[in-house]
């Protein structure tokens, strides 16, 4: 298991949760909810410097099937945006199927009820999106999902 912190970051078209692991990428948490839109990969190039993180990992959101919707598009463009500014091989995307289904699943368990839960389940998808990568790289011995390269 690489040593270092990661970000779990699961796009969405008004949210994007961000979610990070301890450095011995044992264990993800909640991290920050940023909106979508001006400014959000800027947060993400902030958080990225300000928690050391070696790598992001972004949700790439797939069917059930496996088949890339407008929403997996979407999910790659901003992750080749954001590994353009970035260093090398920092982002990588990775499978999120059925990520905030767990983590409303959670959540509804937990208590938390209506707004307040809005406001936190895209946190808590990054953070079961960040989890399963972890937990992935700790069973293979290999670095999660596929490295995106830059726009440029």
């Amino acid at each position: 298991m690489r040593q270092g912190v990661r970000l779990g970051v699961d796009v969405g078209s008004v949210r994007v949760g961000v979610a990070r692991c301890d450095p011995g990428g044992i264990l993800a948490s909640p991290l920050e909810t940023v909106k979508s839109g001006r400014g959000d990969i800027d947060r993400l190039v902030e958080l990225v410097a300000e928690h050391e993180a070696i790598e992001v990992v972004v949700g790439l959101p797939t069917s059930l099937s496996g088949r890339e919707g407008p929403a997996a598009q979407s999910a790659r463009r901003f992750a080749a945006r954001l590994a353009d500014r970035l260093p090398p091989e920092a982002v990588r995307l990775y499978d999120e199927r059925l990520t905030t289904v767990t983590a409303e699943s959670g959540l509804r368990a937990g208590g938390v009820r209506g707004q307040a839960r809005r406001k936190v389940v895209d946190q808590a998808a990054a953070t079961v999106l960040l989890q399963a990568a972890l937990d992935g790289e700790r069973l293979t011995g290999r670095p999660p999902g596929e490295i995106v390269r830059g726009s440029s």
